[in-house]
């Protein structure tokens, strides 16, 4: 067993799950950070956090697995002590406590403050937009709201993150201004659903407010939206992706499914009629816009005459970015009391039907951009490439731009213009123009 160490102890944060939780892990180092404490990501420490993810079955899986690793190497004696927080934490805290009670101590997601203390550091309530960022130092996310209004019976994300709450416009212009001071030059606005944004403060949907204030950030050069609910979709911010060059041409905006009678079950206040209209509103006032979506396969009810729906509307849209997954039946949701009538082999099937269709289209949409120009932003440099992204691109989820590092030198985090030259499915190859 190895001897405990008598110095100052070293706090390794472990983040599992969406940007969400990665914004949520930055906030805790930079404040123990604050509090003068040693601190890493995902690294090797004396006390480790882990912020667990609980939405569905996957991903609670590996929370629960992360745990056990860690758990175990405390009774080796390679660390000293274990803390869990996050959304599995705050979902099921007493099952935790009773299945893996060596962990030293759980915490919710809304329990920031305590468990600065069992870390021995002070809330500060002064740090305002103060973080330690995980990503590239080129980009970060900007959490506008935490927590979610929607009635979705699919989802969870309610009992682990509570109702929406929007933080002021102020604060996060502050925040947005630290950040790139530090160098970030993009900005990923996240929330469980950016459309919701200022309801509860400004009585109003204050999206579009908020974009044109964070366009007028010195150093900032292209911001990002994620997660928009479809339902009661702000149309000014058509506008403001239309008309400011800032903000990208770009949309992540899950639609779930399209049947009417799978939305209507869903509870997601939109029909397939309107779904539609809405995606015809969005290439109308934005022609050139990449509209990121994702689906669920397998949801109660869904018969193969409603997934031929689906897919059949997937092959019409011919949507940019596509992501699918498969129904998880979770507890204390409101679909839970529908019998999830789906076999799990015919959901993952359904899964490789979807994506394989979608694979074919980005194919067909990357071959048009043979012969193009296009700015991009480079994140890394990854064997003989140097990997970038256009505007139309998020990082880790959607397309890469790969130039040849052999006869090209391209720093990280800048912008270069470059000319496509191949194509594959989901990598761009291109020089420099």
């Amino acid at each position: 067993m190895r001897t405990k160490s008598t110095g100052k102890k070293k706090i390794n944060i472990v983040t599992l799950g969406c940007s969400k939780n990665v914004y949520d892990s930055e906030v805790l180092m930079g404040q123990l950070q604050a509090n003068g404490k040693q601190v890493v990501h995902e690294g090797h420490g004396d006390i480790v956090v882990i912020n667990t993810c609980g939405f569905i079955d996957n991903a609670k899986e590996e929370s629960i697995n992360t745990i056990l690793h860690f758990v175990e190497a405390k009774n080796r004696g390679e660390v000293e002590k274990v803390f869990v927080t996050g959304c599995l934490s705050e979902r099921y805290k007493p099952d935790l406590i009773r299945e893996i009670p060596d962990v030293d101590q759980y915490f919710g997601t809304r329990d920031l403050p305590i468990l600065l203390k069992h870390l021995g550091a002070d809330y500060k309530h002064e740090l305002v937009g103060e973080r330690l960022t995980t990503t590239p130092k080129h980009y970060a996310y900007l959490k506008i709201a935490e927590g979610c209004d929607r009635p979705c019976t699919f989802c969870a994300i309610p009992l682990m993150r509570g109702k929406n709450v929007s933080t002021p416009i102020e604060n996060l212009v502050i925040e947005a201004e630290k950040l790139a001071k530090k160098g970030v030059k993009e900005l990923i606005l996240i929330a469980q659903d950016l459309t919701y944004y200022g309801l509860d403060i400004y009585k109003k949907r204050a999206l579009g407010d908020l974009l044109l204030r964070l366009v007028k950030v010195e150093g900032i050069e292209w911001i990002r939206l994620h997660y928009a609910f479809p339902t009661g979709f702000p149309e000014d911010v058509l506008e403001i992706i239309k008309n400011e060059p800032k903000v990208c041409n770009y949309i992540d905006i899950p639609l779930q499914h399209i049947n009417s009678d799978i939305l209507k079950a869903m509870k997601r206040g939109t029909t397939h009629e309107k779904t539609n209209a809405l995606l015809d509103k969005f290439r109308y006032m934005v022609p050139d816009m990449a509209i990121r979506t994702t689906l669920i396969v397998g949801f109660p009810g869904e018969t193969e005459e409603k997934f031929n729906e689906l897919k059949n509307w997937v092959r019409e849209q011919r949507f940019d970015r596509l992501g699918c997954f498969t129904y998880s039946h979770e507890e204390n949701t409101g679909a839970y009391v529908l019998e999830d009538d789906v076999p799990q082999e015919v959901k993952e099937a359904r899964v490789e039907e979807i994506m394989e269709l979608q694979s074919q289209i980005s194919w067909e949409k990357n071959q048009e951009k043979i012969g193009k120009v296009f700015r991009c932003i480079f994140d890394r440099k990854e064997g003989n490439y140097f990997v970038g992204r256009t505007e139309f691109d998020s990082p880790d989820v959607d397309n890469t731009v790969l130039v040849s590092a052999k006869d090209t030198c391209i720093s990280i985090g800048e912008f270069a213009n470059v000319m496509i030259t191949s194509a594959e499915e989901f990598d761009l190859y291109g020089e420099l123009a």
